[in-house]
């Protein structure tokens, strides 16, 4: 019987941490992961920026088989996921992030504007999506499809 897989959802949203806007993001992924069998930490919910890579440090440390963040993958001043993810990466993973930024098209033309990154670090796989709704539906769609498969390869299973 092989493991029970873990993941940590983190929220970047300096409106969400400060008790200004309620976080749906967070627990739509949570939510996801509970129905396919993990064991989730969080959401975390921190602001954009220095907190996000704080917190993708922390659990990066637990050895989780999963991180997905969601949100402050933008173009706005403060959106800070993808520089806070990259010094993180091991391996860089650009075939699911443009994946994931094409699942959004063409309904959402904006969605080519995500910066978000996906990649291993050690035993995890890390995963930046959208800070919406419909983004992280997207991004989860495009995961289900290839979640299972990456993580036996990460866990050392043949190809």
């Amino acid at each position: 019987m092989s493991a029970p897989r873990t993941a940590t959802v983190i929220v970047a949203s300096t409106r969400a941490a400060a008790g200004e806007a309620e976080d749906r993001t967070g627990p739509l992924i949570a939510g996801w992961l509970h129905e396919r069998g993990f064991t989730v930490t969080g959401p975390v919910v921190v602001p954009d920026g220095d907190p996000v890579g704080a917190a993708l440090r922390a659990a990066l440390a637990e050895g989780p088989s999963l991180v997905l963040t969601t949100g402050g993958t933008g173009v706005a001043p403060s959106d800070a996921t993808p520089e806070q993810t990259a010094p993180l990466l091991e391996r860089r993973l650009p075939g699911l992030a443009d994946t994931i930024r094409a699942a959004g098209l063409p309904a959402v033309p904006t969605a080519v504007l995500s910066r978000a990154l996906a990649g291993v670090t050690g035993p995890t796989l890390v995963v930046n999506l959208p800070g919406s709704t419909g983004g992280v539906r997207d991004g989860l769609g495009v995961l289900g499809g290839v979640l299972d498969h990456a993580l036996d390869q990460l866990a050392g299973g043949d190809h």
